[in-house]
C-alpha cells in the first residue's frame, strides 16, 4: 500500500487502527488547495482536515481544521489555556513534525505536540488527514484521531 512507511502510517499500523489510505494529485501550492484535496478525493470538503502548526504563548500546538474553514486563533489559545496563538514558521513546524509543508500529518510527529480538533469532526463517521506525505490522504474515524494524538476538541472555525 502506497505511504506504508511515512511515520503516520506506521503509527496506524502498529496500533492497528482502522483506516484506508486515498492518493490523490494536486499541486501543493495552489489557492483552495483543500477544496481540490476534496474534489480529487470525491467527498465532501468537511470532512478533510488540515494540519496547522502553531504557536500558543510560545510553545508550539498543533489545530486539524476543516479545509473548508479559516482557524481561529484565539479560540484555539482558549483551547489550550493560552492567551496569544500565531501559526508556527515554516521551519519550526517542519522540524517539530518531520514532515514537510503539505504533507504535515497530526499523526507520528516526530515530537508529540499538543493538539486540538475541530469539533466538527465528531460530526462525520470518518475524516480525512494527510497520511504524513504530499499526495495521500488517511481516512479514519475521528475518535481513532483522538486517541493516537491525544487531542482535546473545541471549536475552531467558523463552521
Amino acid at each position: 500500500m502506497a505511504g506504508r512507511g511515512t511515520p503516520a502510517m506506521v503509527l496506524l499500523a502498529k496500533r492497528g487502527i482502522t483506516h484506508r489510505t486515498h492518493p490523490y494529485d494536486v499541486p501543493a501550492d495552489v489557492p483552495n488547495y483543500g477544496a481540490l484535496v476534496a474534489a480529487a478525493l470525491g467527498v465532501a470538503p468537511e470532512r478533510v482536515f488540515k494540519t496547522l502548526v502553531t504557536e500558543v504563548d510560545g510553545a508550539l500546538t498543533v489545530a486539524v481544521v476543516p479545509v473548508t474553514g479559516e482557524l481561529d486563533l484565539k479560540a484555539l489559545a482558549a483551547a489550550v489555556g493560552g492567551k496569544r496563538a500565531t501559526l508556527a514558521e515554516r521551519v519550526a513546524a517542519e522540524r517539530a513534525t518531520g514532515y514537510v509543508r503539505g504533507g504535515i500529518s497530526p499523526l507520528g510527529q516526530r515530537k508529540r505536540l499538543p493538539t486540538v480538533l475541530d469539533a466538527a469532526a465528531l460530526a462525520h463517521p470518518t475524516v480525512y488527514v494527510s497520511a504524513g506525505r504530499r499526495g495521500l490522504q488517511v481516512e479514519l474515524d475521528p475518535a481513532d484521531l483522538i486517541a493516537l494524538t491525544d487531542a482535546r476538541t473545541a471549536r475552531l472555525t467558523g463552521n
